[in-house]
């Protein structure tokens, strides 16, 4: 749409008359620009930001087909409809299912009936993108709302939330904020981390912050398996390329265009399948098993792995190659064990998720159930952490706090090393009352700031304290960034 609001429709014909009638017709309302082959509308769909094409079905350097094809994938707000006469049945479904046509229009057209299916079309992109920006707003909105009395988790979403990912540790905020930063580029990301630790929802949450939101995000684990099902699996197969071939599959990539591929453990991939991996990367081209025939598709790759693919590299399993391919950018999960002040965040989240999904109400989580998960190893990561909540849950009773005793034996005999938290000396057996609370308050605020690395607003939202309440705090106790 153009500044003064009108909208910008592109009219495609090799017929220098039709044009003309196009142009003629719709110059009431729009701005109407023209083209006679798919290169010189290509050309300016490239220099012009436009609304809807209208492309008759036959062109003469290819079809309006390949056209709308080009244009879904490079410009996929330009709402497209195609003309054409007299056409078989199966090509108007392949030009419809290929091209994601919204209107096919009846040649020769009327003008009026022509003006009324391109005043629909453009009223339906438009309603479209205002719902889009809406439920953007609404769900922004609602977080915060939810969240302004939880303790666990933070007023502003971006500092504890990214997509289906809660956390509240500094590590998991700077890999959240590259994530951020890569999602908004087409290059490849590599995700690395041992299992358990949430690598498929940071491949989700990249893609839908990307633009590749509204196309499809389809998911591949490719451990273990034979190349010639993965291969089918990603590329696709005809009828009777291998046994067991009874019907034509599309695959993964075909069926993902324009969209996200998530292809998890890939270090288990075998290295011949690595050189067929690699091609789609430089090339972009799929060749399904059975035919020799290729296509384009416009998928973006995120790759994860278990296992350190530089190690594997060094020891020659793992092509050099097709590493740096993948790694455009390259995100770390920490384990849990790492990320310490992530447990009580994720623990609560995932308490509230699976009460509400059996309908029950829960007050919380007790302190010294909070202790022992700390204490927990958590060899399994965050899935561990998740599957204790959801038998804690199941255990407790409708408003019923959690606690040690919802716990599953393995956690329960756990004895914190230091059930305060506090290092030794901290708090002096032979000082009075006054004194104890005073050093306790004193190592509790300071350890908050440091945690924080003196943020004012976040340390007082942890300790429940107001940012002048907080500052007293430090004024009293002579707490000094520098001397901390």
């Amino acid at each position: 749409m153009q500044a003064d609001g009108t909208w910008t429709v592109l009219a495609v014909d090799a017929d220098a008359s039709a044009r003309k009638a196009l142009q003629e017709c719709l110059a009431r309302d729009y701005r109407v620009l023209t083209a006679g082959s798919v290169r010189d509308a290509l050309a300016t769909l490239a220099a012009e930001e436009i609304d809807l094409v209208l492309a008759a079905y036959q062109l003469p350097d290819a079809s309006a087909v390949d056209l709308f094809r080009e244009a879904r994938v490079s410009y996929p707000e330009a709402i497209r409809l195609l003309i054409c006469g007299q056409i078989e049945p199966r090509h108007l479904l392949r030009a419809i299912n290929e091209a994601a046509v919204y209107q096919v229009v009846a040649s020769p057209w009327h003008g009026e009936h022509l003006m009324l299916l391109v005043k629909r079309a453009l009223e339906s992109r438009e309603l479209a993108r205002r719902h889009r920006y809406l439920s953007r707003e609404l769900k922004f909105a609602d977080s915060v709302l939810r969240r302004q009395n939880d303790n666990f988790v933070s007023l502003l979403r971006d500092s504890y939330e990214f997509d289906k990912l809660v956390f509240a540790s500094e590590k998991m905020s700077s890999i959240c904020e590259l994530a951020r930063k890569a999602a908004s580029t087409d290059l490849a990301v590599l995700i690395q981390g041992e299992t358990g630790t949430g690598k498929e929802l940071l491949a989700r949450a990249v893609h839908f912050y990307s633009r590749r939101k509204d196309f499809p995000f389809l998911a591949q684990n490719c451990g273990a398996m034979p190349d010639e099902l993965l291969h089918s699996e990603l590329f696709g197969h005809k009828r009777g390329a291998f046994t067991g071939a009874i019907s034509d599959r599309l695959g993964l990539f075909p069926a993902a265009d324009g969209g996200t591929v998530f292809l998890d453990e890939i270090s288990e991939v075998s290295p011949s399948f690595q050189v067929s991996l690699l091609r789609f990367l430089q090339e972009g081209e799929v060749k399904p098993l059975g035919t020799h025939k290729t296509q384009k598709c416009d998928v973006r790759i995120i790759a994860a792995s278990n296992q350190p693919l530089s190690e594997l590299v060094e020891k020659n399993r793992f092509r050099r190659d097709l590493y740096y391919r993948l790694r455009g950018f390259e995100l770390c999960l920490p384990p849990l064990r790492e990320r310490m002040e992530d447990i009580p965040v994720l623990a609560e989240h995932a308490a509230r998720k699976y009460a509400q999904s059996i309908n029950r109400h829960i007050a919380g989580i007790s302190a010294d159930a909070i202790e022992r998960l700390k204490a927990h190893p958590f060899p399994g990561n965050v899935r561990e952490l998740e599957n204790e909540m959801r038998r804690m849950v199941a255990l407790a009773t409708d408003g019923e706090f959690l606690s040690v005793r919802h716990m599953s034996p393995e956690f329960a005999r756990i004895v914190p090393k230091n059930p305060n938290g506090l290092p030794a000396g901290t708090i002096k057996a032979n000082g009075t009352l006054k004194q104890k609370v005073e050093a306790l308050e004193t190592y509790l605020v300071t350890q908050s700031l440091l945690r924080h690395k003196w943020n004012h607003s976040r340390a007082a939202r942890e300790l429940g304290l107001s940012r002048v309440g907080l500052a007293n705090k430090i004024r009293r106790y002579n707490l000094d960034e520098n001397s901390a």
